[in-house]
C-alpha cells in the first residue's frame, strides 16, 4: 500500500513538473488540484459515498481558507514597505493577526462539518496529507526553478 501511494505521488508530481510558462498557469493549477485530490482521497481511504460529501465540504473550506491566506499575503507584502508610518505598520500587523485568527476559527468551524462526513482519524490524516502535499509541491517547484536557472 505504501509503495503504491509513493508511486502515485511521484507520478503525479512528475506531471506537475511541466508547468513552465505563465500562460499555462490555469492548466497547471488544474493539475495541482487533481494531484491534491488524488493524494487526499487515497490517503484518507475515502469511500465513494464519503468522497462526494467530503469534497463538497472541503472545497468550500479550502476556498474560504485560500481567501484568508491571500489577504494575509497581501497585508504582509504591504507591511514590508518601510516608508509607511509606524501606525500604519502596526495597523497592518494587527490586521494580519486578525486574519490568522479568522483562519483558526474557520478550521474549528469546519472540523465539526468534516466530522459529519469522515471520522477523526481521517481528519488527522487530512492535516498530515495537506502538509505532505505542500512540502512535496514546494520541493518539486524548487527543483523546476533550479532547472530553469541552470539553462
Amino acid at each position: 500500500m505504501k509503495k503504491s501511494s509513493i508511486l502515485f505521488i511521484l507520478i503525479t508530481l512528475a506531471s506537475i513538473a511541466d508547468i513552465k510558462a505563465q500562460d499555462e498557469q490555469p492548466r497547471g493549477k488544474e493539475k495541482i488540484k487533481a494531484a491534491k485530490v488524488g493524494l487526499i482521497t487515497n490517503r484518507l481511504s475515502l469511500t465513494e459515498e464519503q468522497a462526494k460529501s467530503f469534497w463538497a465540504v472541503y472545497d468550500e473550506f479550502d476556498k474560504k481558507r485560500s481567501e484568508i491566506r491571500k489577504n494575509i499575503r497581501q497585508m504582509t507584502a504591504e507591511s514590508r514597505n518601510l516608508t509607511m508610518s509606524d501606525d500604519k505598520i502596526l495597523t497592518d500587523i494587527k490586521e494580519v493577526l486578525s486574519l490568522k485568527q479568522k483562519e483558526v476559527d474557520l478550521e474549528k468551524e469546519y472540523l465539526s462539518k468534516f466530522l459529519k462526513v469522515v471520522n477523526i482519524r481521517q481528519i488527522s490524516e487530512l492535516y498530515k496529507t495537506e502538509q505532505l502535499f505542500n512540502q512535496m509541491l514546494v520541493k518539486k517547484l524548487n527543483k523546476t526553478s533550479d532547472k530553469f536557472e541552470k539553462e
